[in-house]
Protein backbone atom coordinates (compact mmCIF):
# COMPACT_ATOMS: atom_id res chain seq x y z
CA UNK A 1 0.00 0.00 0.00
CA UNK A 2 1.79 2.71 -1.37
CA UNK A 3 -0.08 5.75 -0.48
CA UNK A 4 0.23 9.58 0.13
CA UNK A 5 -1.08 11.77 2.52
CA UNK A 6 -0.12 15.59 2.58
CA UNK A 7 1.23 17.30 5.75
CA UNK A 8 -1.74 18.86 6.59
CA UNK A 9 -3.64 16.01 6.40
CA UNK A 10 -2.22 15.61 9.99
CA UNK A 11 -1.60 19.02 10.62
CA UNK A 12 -5.52 19.76 10.22
CA UNK A 13 -6.51 16.88 12.34
CA UNK A 14 -6.01 16.33 16.63
CA UNK A 15 -6.30 12.74 16.14
CA UNK A 16 -4.64 11.98 12.99
CA UNK A 17 -1.26 10.84 13.27
CA UNK A 18 -1.68 10.49 17.27
CA UNK A 19 -1.13 7.38 19.58
CA UNK A 20 -4.02 7.62 21.94
CA UNK A 21 -6.47 8.46 19.08
CA UNK A 22 -5.02 7.22 15.82
CA UNK A 23 -3.21 4.12 17.57
CA UNK A 24 -0.44 4.88 14.90
CA UNK A 25 -0.82 5.79 11.70
CA UNK A 26 -0.02 4.72 8.07
CA UNK A 27 -0.18 0.83 9.03
CA UNK A 28 -3.32 0.81 11.70
CA UNK A 29 -5.13 3.37 10.38
CA UNK A 30 -5.16 3.64 6.39
CA UNK A 31 -2.96 -0.40 5.75
CA UNK A 32 -5.70 -1.86 8.79
CA UNK A 33 -7.84 -2.21 5.66
CA UNK A 34 -5.17 -4.28 3.37
CA UNK A 35 -4.42 -6.23 6.48
CA UNK A 36 -7.96 -7.76 6.64
CA UNK A 37 -7.86 -8.82 3.34
CA UNK A 38 -4.81 -10.79 3.46
CA UNK A 39 -6.31 -12.55 6.77
CA UNK A 40 -9.44 -13.03 5.05
CA UNK A 41 -7.82 -14.26 2.22
CA UNK A 42 -5.02 -16.33 3.86
CA UNK A 43 -5.92 -16.72 7.17
CA UNK A 44 -4.58 -16.40 10.95
CA UNK A 45 -1.02 -14.98 11.36
CA UNK A 46 1.32 -16.91 13.35
CA UNK A 47 4.86 -14.80 12.75
CA UNK A 48 6.12 -11.80 12.07
CA UNK A 49 9.09 -9.60 11.86
CA UNK A 50 8.25 -5.88 11.31
CA UNK A 51 9.99 -2.63 10.89
CA UNK A 52 8.60 0.82 11.15
CA UNK A 53 9.76 4.63 11.56
CA UNK A 54 8.25 8.33 11.13
CA UNK A 55 10.64 8.73 8.13
CA UNK A 56 8.70 12.37 6.81
CA UNK A 57 5.41 13.55 8.76
CA UNK A 58 5.54 15.23 12.18
CA UNK A 59 3.69 12.91 13.97
CA UNK A 60 3.75 10.10 16.45
CA UNK A 61 2.43 7.44 14.49
CA UNK A 62 4.41 5.14 11.56
CA UNK A 63 4.46 6.87 7.88
CA UNK A 64 6.30 3.58 6.88
CA UNK A 65 5.91 0.23 7.77
CA UNK A 66 7.13 -3.30 6.24
CA UNK A 67 6.61 -6.49 7.55
CA UNK A 68 7.39 -10.30 7.36
CA UNK A 69 4.34 -12.53 7.91
CA UNK A 70 4.21 -16.04 7.87
CA UNK A 71 0.53 -17.87 8.53
CA UNK A 72 -0.56 -20.37 10.37
CA UNK A 73 -1.41 -22.03 6.87
CA UNK A 74 2.21 -22.48 5.90
CA UNK A 75 2.10 -18.96 3.15
CA UNK A 76 4.73 -16.47 3.22
CA UNK A 77 3.81 -12.66 2.69
CA UNK A 78 5.26 -9.56 2.86
CA UNK A 79 3.63 -6.23 3.43
CA UNK A 80 4.40 -2.75 2.85
CA UNK A 81 2.78 0.51 4.63
CA UNK A 82 2.94 3.88 3.77
CA UNK A 83 2.05 7.62 3.33
CA UNK A 84 4.58 8.85 2.23
CA UNK A 85 4.76 7.93 -1.64
CA UNK A 86 3.82 10.60 -3.70
CA UNK A 87 1.58 11.10 -5.55
CA UNK A 88 0.02 7.95 -4.18
CA UNK A 89 -0.65 4.53 -5.89
CA UNK A 90 -3.55 2.12 -5.48
CA UNK A 91 -3.43 -0.04 -3.15
CA UNK A 92 -2.06 -4.01 -4.95
CA UNK A 93 -2.02 -7.17 -3.47
CA UNK A 94 -0.21 -10.13 -5.39
CA UNK A 95 -0.78 -13.78 -4.24
CA UNK A 96 0.95 -17.28 -5.85
CA UNK A 97 0.15 -20.24 -5.30
CA UNK A 98 0.15 -23.59 -6.97
CA UNK A 99 -3.05 -22.54 -9.90
CA UNK A 100 -0.81 -19.54 -11.02
CA UNK A 101 -1.06 -15.26 -9.74
CA UNK A 102 -3.89 -13.29 -9.00
CA UNK A 103 -3.20 -9.15 -8.97
CA UNK A 104 -5.71 -6.55 -7.34
CA UNK A 105 -5.29 -3.54 -7.14
CA UNK A 106 -7.47 -1.10 -5.55
CA UNK A 107 -11.02 -3.12 -5.60
CA UNK A 108 -10.51 -4.93 -8.67
CA UNK A 109 -8.36 -7.96 -10.40
CA UNK A 110 -6.16 -6.50 -12.87
CA UNK A 111 -4.55 -9.41 -14.19
CA UNK A 112 -5.23 -13.35 -13.79
CA UNK A 113 -2.12 -15.97 -14.66
CA UNK A 114 -3.56 -19.31 -14.33
CA UNK A 115 -2.96 -22.46 -15.37
CA UNK A 116 -6.17 -23.24 -15.79
CA UNK A 117 -8.43 -20.04 -17.38
CA UNK A 118 -10.88 -18.16 -15.41
CA UNK A 119 -12.93 -15.54 -18.11
CA UNK A 120 -14.21 -12.99 -16.55
CA UNK A 121 -11.91 -12.59 -13.36
CA UNK A 122 -10.00 -9.61 -14.10
CA UNK A 123 -11.98 -6.41 -14.14
CA UNK A 124 -12.06 -3.20 -15.45
CA UNK A 125 -12.49 -0.05 -13.94
CA UNK A 126 -10.72 2.27 -11.56
CA UNK A 127 -13.08 1.57 -8.40
CA UNK A 128 -10.74 1.91 -5.15
CA UNK A 129 -8.35 3.96 -6.43
CA UNK A 130 -8.47 7.37 -5.41
CA UNK A 131 -8.05 6.69 -1.98
CA UNK A 132 -4.11 6.31 -2.67
CA UNK A 133 -3.64 10.14 -2.75
CA UNK A 134 -6.35 11.71 -1.11
CA UNK A 135 -8.61 10.70 2.73
CA UNK A 136 -12.36 12.15 0.46
CA UNK A 137 -14.06 9.23 0.07
CA UNK A 138 -15.38 9.83 -3.89
CA UNK A 139 -17.42 7.04 -4.00
CA UNK A 140 -19.02 5.32 -1.16
CA UNK A 141 -20.28 2.14 -2.70
CA UNK A 142 -18.15 -0.24 -0.71
CA UNK A 143 -19.50 1.20 2.51
CA UNK A 144 -23.01 1.43 1.30
CA UNK A 145 -22.57 -2.83 0.40
CA UNK A 146 -21.52 -3.38 4.20
CA UNK A 147 -24.14 -1.95 5.47
CA UNK A 148 -26.77 -2.91 3.57
CA UNK A 149 -25.08 -6.69 4.17
CA UNK A 150 -25.48 -5.76 7.96
CA UNK A 151 -28.97 -5.11 7.50
CA UNK A 152 -29.76 -8.09 5.44
CA UNK A 153 -28.54 -9.69 8.09
CA UNK A 154 -30.17 -8.44 10.92
CA UNK A 155 -33.46 -8.72 9.02
CA UNK A 156 -32.70 -12.62 8.46
CA UNK A 157 -31.56 -13.22 11.62
CA UNK A 158 -28.05 -13.95 9.77
CA UNK A 159 -24.57 -13.66 9.69
CA UNK A 160 -22.80 -10.79 8.04
CA UNK A 161 -19.43 -12.29 6.30
CA UNK A 162 -17.77 -9.49 7.84
CA UNK A 163 -18.27 -10.27 11.59
CA UNK A 164 -17.31 -8.19 14.74
CA UNK A 165 -14.27 -10.48 15.52
CA UNK A 166 -13.30 -11.24 12.52
CA UNK A 167 -13.00 -7.30 11.68
CA UNK A 168 -11.04 -7.01 15.41
CA UNK A 169 -8.54 -9.44 14.07
CA UNK A 170 -6.53 -7.44 12.00
CA UNK A 171 -5.84 -4.60 15.14
CA UNK A 172 -3.69 -6.73 17.34
CA UNK A 173 -0.61 -8.11 15.70
CA UNK A 174 -0.46 -4.53 13.29
CA UNK A 175 0.17 -2.87 16.95
CA UNK A 176 2.36 -4.83 17.40
CA UNK A 177 4.71 -4.27 14.59
CA UNK A 178 4.71 -0.38 15.12
CA UNK A 179 4.09 0.18 18.78
CA UNK A 180 7.23 -1.75 20.73
CA UNK A 181 8.20 1.02 23.63
CA UNK A 182 10.07 0.93 27.14
CA UNK A 183 8.00 -1.78 29.81
CA UNK A 184 5.71 -2.33 27.05
CA UNK A 185 4.43 -6.51 27.43
CA UNK A 186 3.75 -7.99 24.20
CA UNK A 187 1.54 -11.31 24.52
CA UNK A 188 1.01 -13.87 22.35
CA UNK A 189 -2.32 -14.60 20.41
CA UNK A 190 -2.13 -18.29 21.31
CA UNK A 191 -2.44 -17.68 24.71
CA UNK A 192 -4.69 -14.46 25.60
CA UNK A 193 -4.35 -11.77 26.89
CA UNK A 194 -3.16 -13.81 30.13
CA UNK A 195 -0.26 -15.39 27.94
CA UNK A 196 3.80 -15.14 28.45
CA UNK A 197 4.95 -12.20 27.81
CA UNK A 198 8.03 -10.38 28.01
CA UNK A 199 9.13 -6.75 28.18
CA UNK A 200 10.71 -5.02 24.76
CA UNK A 201 13.50 -2.22 24.61
CA UNK A 202 12.97 1.30 22.61
CA UNK A 203 13.14 0.15 19.47
CA UNK A 204 10.59 0.27 16.38
CA UNK A 205 11.88 -3.48 14.62
CA UNK A 206 10.00 -5.96 16.30
CA UNK A 207 9.65 -9.74 15.92
CA UNK A 208 6.73 -11.80 17.34
CA UNK A 209 5.35 -15.56 16.94
CA UNK A 210 2.18 -17.10 18.37
CA UNK A 211 3.82 -20.54 18.45
CA UNK A 212 6.62 -19.14 20.61
CA UNK A 213 4.08 -18.57 23.19
CA UNK A 214 6.35 -14.96 23.61
CA UNK A 215 7.60 -12.10 21.83
CA UNK A 216 10.85 -10.20 21.81
CA UNK A 217 12.09 -6.79 20.33
CA UNK A 218 15.17 -7.29 17.64
CA UNK A 219 18.45 -5.23 18.43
Amino acid sequence: MKWHRPPEYYAASRWRGTRALDGGAALINQGIHTVDLLLWLLGPVSEVRALAGTLLHAIEGEDVALALLRFASGALATLEATTVAFPGYPRRVEISGTEGTVVVEGDRVVAADLRAPAPGLVSAGDEGASSAATAVVADATPHRRMVEDFARAIATGGTPPATGGRACAASPWSRRCTRPRPGAAWRSHEHGADGPAVEVPSTRTAWWSTSAASSRAAA
